[in-house]
């Protein structure tokens, strides 16, 4: 029997027209991504090929959003052209999701920090360690990243946050910083960071509130833990 077409399907069950007549929310998440993708290859529609890939992340677009170049790529059907299109379109929903936070949100609950920083770090396959300054009433006066690292940490330097923390005027700080191997628990490198920092903004008559350890669906509070 003979292999059907994107083309040779009826209007309705074409991704383009189906979003055209009925809107972007009624396309599955596989039909969005032939979007992207564009062409399927002789053995497979856009759609199936965009379900296979699916299927290997059990349709968890958090988890494809992870993916690199090279991963995308290791899909019959995925060239450089189309794996860019794929990563491209993950880090415009990452952005967006980054430009619908408040700009000067009230940070007074281990699970109000997490959200926000949340946006920016759960995709990440790497660690990255932020500080967010707060003034007096716990609002945020700005969000500044310390230190980009590899998969397992990333070095920090106290004097840098010491300084934005001076520049900026805050009163208090909350120091965040993910772990993409989903593990929520701090390492002794993690306590010891965390001891140093604080110990060093109290001699600028800075708070530190809380250390935040970000996975996708957890987080670790050091306050909430009793350990500042």
């Amino acid at each position: 029997m003979a292999k059907l077409t994107i083309t040779q399907l009826s209007i309705d069950d074409r991704p383009r027209e189906k979003m055209m007549k009925n809107g972007a929310r009624s396309l599955s998440n596989a039909e969005l991504l032939a979007i992207l993708i564009g062409s399927g290859s002789v053995d497979e529609t856009a759609i199936e090929l965009s379900q296979r890939i699916l299927n290997a992340v059990n349709n968890n677009l958090y988890t494809l959003g992870k993916y690199d170049l090279k991963q995308l790529m290791t899909y019959k059907g995925i060239g450089e052209a189309k794996a860019i299109t794929i990563m491209a379109a993950m880090e415009l929903g990452r952005r967006r999701r980054e430009e619908e936070l408040p700009d000067h949100p009230q940070l007074n609950t281990s699970q109000a920090a997490y959200d926000y920083m949340a946006q920016r770090l759960v995709d990440l396959p790497h660690e990255e360690f932020w500080a967010i300054l707060l003034n007096r009433a716990g609002r945020v006066i700005d969000t500044v990243m310390v230190s980009k690292g590899g998969t397992a940490s990333t070095a920090v330097d106290v004097r840098i946050i010491m300084r934005e923390a001076v520049q900026n005027l805050a009163s208090a700080i909350i120091l965040c910083h993910n772990h993409p191997s989903g593990n929520n628990q701090p390492s002794r490198d993690d306590e010891l960071l965390t001891r140093q920092i604080s110990d060093a903004a109290k001699l600028m008559n800075v708070v530190v509130l809380d250390h935040i350890i970000v996975c996708d669906r957890s987080y670790y509070s050091f306050s909430d833990e009793g350990k500042l």
